[in-house]
């Protein structure tokens, strides 16, 4: 995933930094993104404001050289970003099982259904 202009800019005021590490900016910002991936589950920095500030928060670490705190400190919101995606696909699963069985329950005893 690429790190919008957008994205970068907030960082870097978010941190008051100036224009001349926008590359090592991005790369710690793409680094972070995509391990809370790993961690969290499919979330997208652009839309999700609590992604973004965890991703955010990672970066600083990662700037600050201190990656090794990180997990310690914000296990809380990993393993709860983590928990919200895991529920979010089992409801969608059982939205989708319901919608079949439901389905297949219609037909059973209608003597025109068409097997």
């Amino acid at each position: 995933m690429t790190i919008s202009d957008n994205i970068l800019k907030e960082f870097k005021e978010r941190m008051h930094l100036g224009d001349h590490e926008d590359d090592n900016l991005r790369r710690i910002l793409s680094a972070s993104n995509k391990a809370l991936i790993r961690s969290c589950g499919d979330y997208d920095i652009n839309t999700d404001e609590s992604f973004k500030e965890l991703v955010f928060e990672r970066s600083r670490y990662v700037y600050n050289d201190a990656l090794e705190y990180f997990n310690e400190n914000f296990l809380s919101e990993i393993t709860s970003l983590g928990i919200d995606k895991a529920l979010e696909s089992i409801v969608l699963e059982e939205d989708t099982t319901t919608t079949t069985t439901d389905t297949a329950t219609t037909t059973e005893g209608d003597p025109n259904a068409t097997v």
